[in-house]
């Protein structure tokens, strides 16, 4: 089979997209006029010319306006359920998605509104597409660690219902060690933790992601090879970066989809997985990310399925389940 076949038939497990970045104008236009909330934006049309943006703030200033038409259960539901019929529809078959609770609370929604929405929508994922997926809850790093506290503690009556905690938003001028406490109270709790590292912010950021906060994946991470002796610790230890094609052209971490990295680490031996990000805005889900790196670095069928072998080698599910896919990309001729 040719490689668009390819990409379509192999199942794929999604470690790093935003929920709240999958945010369809269509669907946001239509929640903002359902709970009568006002958006600087007359039509559909305009709201997609907003997701123009030319770096990570801009980019991260429409997604909280966005966000704020998110008031009731049924509109977190809604948001979910859009994103996982993508996930039918590109094979993705398991997904650890990512939300920001400080983006709701802070605009006076419960806790309970968000996840209780989106854990509706990953029940129901389950039962229409077969989809599995966990939740993490992400921290947003331009906050203080005592918001970040605070919403740990939100969190805790939740805690079946999360399986790690992460950290995202702005990643310039916060540096992991800033939460190295939260973290350190998170692991004590018995979440996984991931984070944000190497997007724009420096090789050294995945240092203290690593060291100071013990992830167990890296987000992003793509300028650690930058340092020679980071990118042979990341292969050591096969630690895994999800990265995410599209959401690093559109905010110029490269400006050329033929000069991204991600086949060169690859080849060296690091655990790259392939993700979308926020993908109504980095103008694609997971398939169209597979297509634009294998058309633009030219990538074997081999790699490829080493690609989606990788996403559900670096996800959090069992090694049974682990095993079930691998068997089924390898069917794959």
């Amino acid at each position: 089979m040719n490689q668009i076949e390819l990409i379509q038939a192999l199942p794929k497990a999604e470690l790093h997209v935003h929920i709240e970045g999958t945010f369809e104008p269509e669907l946001m236009f239509a929640i903002a006029q359902r709970n009568h909330i006002d958006i600087p934006y007359k039509s559909v049309d305009e709201v997609k010319q907003a997701y123009n943006f030319h770096n990570l703030q801009s980019f991260l200033d429409i997604y909280y306006a966005g966000a704020n038409v998110l008031v009731v259960e049924q509109d977190f539901y809604d948001l979910a359920m859009a994103y996982f019929e993508k996930c039918a529809a590109d094979k993705v078959v398991h997904t650890e998605m990512f939300f920001d609770p400080q983006t709701h609370i802070d605009r006076g929604i419960a806790f309970a509104v968000v996840i209780n929405g989106l854990q509706r929508a990953c029940d129901e994922a389950k039962a229409k597409f077969g989809i599995t997926s966990h939740l993490i809850m992400c921290f947003l790093r331009h906050l203080s660690e005592e918001a970040a506290f605070k919403t740990l503690e939100q969190a805790l009556p939740f805690k079946d219902q999360i399986i790690a905690v992460g950290l995202d938003s702005s990643e310039v001028g916060h540096p992991p060690a800033k939460f190295e406490r939260v973290f350190a109270k998170a692991r004590e709790e018995g979440f996984l933790v991931v984070a944000h590292a190497g997007e724009e912010g420096p090789a050294e950021y995945v240092w203290e992601a690593l060291d100071l906060l013990k992830v167990n994946r890296v987000d992003h991470g793509v300028r650690s090879e930058e340092d020679p002796k980071l990118m042979q610790r990341l292969i050591a230890e096969k630690m895994p970066l999800t990265v995410c094609p599209l959401s690093n052209l559109k905010l110029c971490v490269v400006d050329d989809m033929a000069k991204h990295n991600i086949r060169r680490l690859l080849q060296q031996g690091v655990h790259v997985t392939v993700n979308s990000d926020d993908p109504s805005y980095f103008g694609g889900y997971m398939n169209d990310n597979f297509i634009a790196i294998a058309e633009a670095l030219d990538l074997s069928n081999n790699e490829l399925k080493q690609l989606a072998k990788n996403s559900f080698e670096a996800s959090f599910i069992s090694d049974a389940e682990k095993q079930k896919w691998f068997q089924q990309i390898d069917a794959l001729a």
